[in-house]
């Protein structure tokens, strides 16, 4: 699934939904999982029903789950390939965009 696709509240449904799933595989219990990571069974319940929580709560329960290294590239500077850092530049120095271009292709 590309998130990209996809609206910010389903998003965050996907998220809630993935998490719920590495709960289950752990058998940990809602209940279990609010205790571990000091959460209340609410916040936990919200988080796996829509992605509703806070930041803090999300890295809360990562922790408690082991998934601290899937935070780990979130939002990290991509390093870019010569020709993209090379582009990039290009598009730096232009001043506008393309002009369409009309005429026979559009026949």
């Amino acid at each position: 699934m590309h998130f990209n696709l996809l609206q910010p509240a389903e998003i965050l449904q996907t998220l809630g939904t993935r998490l719920r799933s590495q709960r289950l595989a752990q058998n940990l219990s809602q209940n279990t999982l609010a205790q571990m990571a000091g959460l209340s069974v609410g916040a936990v319940r919200k988080l796996e029903r829509n992605g509703q929580c806070t930041l803090e709560t999300l890295v809360r329960v990562a922790q408690v789950l082991g998934l601290l290294g899937e935070l780990e590239p979130l939002f990290k500077l991509q390093v870019q390939s010569i020709a993209q850092m090379q582009q990039a530049a290009a598009a730096q120095q232009r001043q506008r965009a393309s002009r369409l271009r009309t005429g026979a292709a559009h026949d």
